[in-house]
């Protein structure tokens, strides 16, 4: 259930063209329809504009098909985070109208709704190829809440001339989302070159003494760049529902 769709149906209502009935049925399910083993949240896009998404970690391929069939079947998007192959063949096969993006581990399929639009773009820069699961999980799920995304990848501080010659588009963007593995140096050094928002995303890439990606969540909570925020380890997901929503305005 999206605003659109139950303001469609309350102004059909209004207008008597749908039974009050009718239109209980349609709604009945709200606020959350229960699986036993899953409460599907149908009120999760009236209250924050983003339906319910579905993390694919720890459910199995019968769980997540079961989920995204009722938000689909309820008219809304369905996003499914950390979709392993092995689940996606099973899942996809099951609802073959979902997309599945190896790279970013997700699988999604957009409703008949028009996704909202934003001010401007979302730039989104990875330092390492490595660090490109999380940036994609970023910018796909960016993409799937409307917004335009732009992508610089590889521009890591080792070679920082890379970045450099962006510098323009970066200078663009409304928002930028910044990932980084090893010291996560980069959303410092791109934080010191833009007046925009930049949120930092930490990756679990790095040697021993990254502590799975500790060492870089450290480095960009203590960053000198004024206006650098941080999410969570591997969040490529949180990072591109903020950045969508910063967007928005």
């Amino acid at each position: 259930m999206t605003p659109d769709h139950l303001r469609r149906i309350l102004e059909r209502v209004a207008r008597g063209e749908l039974a009050a009935a009718d239109a209980f049925e349609q709604v009945k399910r709200l606020p959350f329809e229960d699986l036993g083993f899953a409460k599907v949240d149908h009120h999760r896009a009236l209250r924050g504009g983003l339906p319910e998404v579905v993390l694919g970690t720890g459910k199995t391929a019968d769980q997540i098909v079961a989920i995204a069939r009722r938000l689909r079947d309820s008219g809304q998007s369905v996003l499914i985070t950390r979709l392993s192959a092995e689940a996606a063949g099973q899942v996809t096969s099951a609802i073959p109208e979902l997309a599945w993006v190896p790279d970013a581990r997700l699988a999604f399929w957009r409703g008949a709704e028009s996704p909202a639009g934003g001010r401007g773009t979302i730039l989104i820069a990875a330092a390492g190829t490595s660090d490109l699961p999380v940036a994609e999980e970023a910018a796909l799920t960016a993409e799937f809440m409307g917004q335009r995304v732009e992508r610089v990848y590889d521009v890591g501080v080792a070679g920082i001339h890379r970045l450099f010659a962006h510098h323009e588009r970066l200078r663009e963007a409304s928002v930028l989302v910044v990932v980084a593995g090893m010291e996560g140096a980069l959303p410092s050094v791109v934080g010191g070159l833009v007046d925009k928002p930049l949120i930092a995303v930490p990756t679990s890439v790095g040697y021993g003494a990254s502590f799975g990606g500790l060492a870089a969540l450290l480095a960009m909570l203590n960053s000198c760049a004024a206006g650098v925020t941080v999410v969570n380890i591997d969040n490529g997901f949180g990072a591109g529902v903020a950045a969508a929503m910063i967007n928005r305005g």
